[in-house]
């Protein structure tokens, strides 16, 4: 169930690949953490989303 949608999802691919580059960049682990924003704007769905029942794709 597809719960993120839009500019949400360009967002959170634009800032994960972002924060891998500067990961690459700076040669720290911690870029590693871009792939959380890159891999929910990908797949359109937010875990964490679901305990407010927050949706930002319009339904179907």
């Amino acid at each position: 169930m597809k719960n993120v949608g839009g500019v949400d999802r360009i967002l959170r691919i634009i800032i994960g690949l972002a924060i891998i580059g500067w990961g690459a960049y700076a040669q720290n682990w911690l870029g590693a953490i871009g792939i959380v924003p890159l891999l929910t704007g990908t797949i359109r769905w937010c875990p964490a989303y679901l305990p407010f029942g927050f949706k930002t794709c319009s339904t179907d």
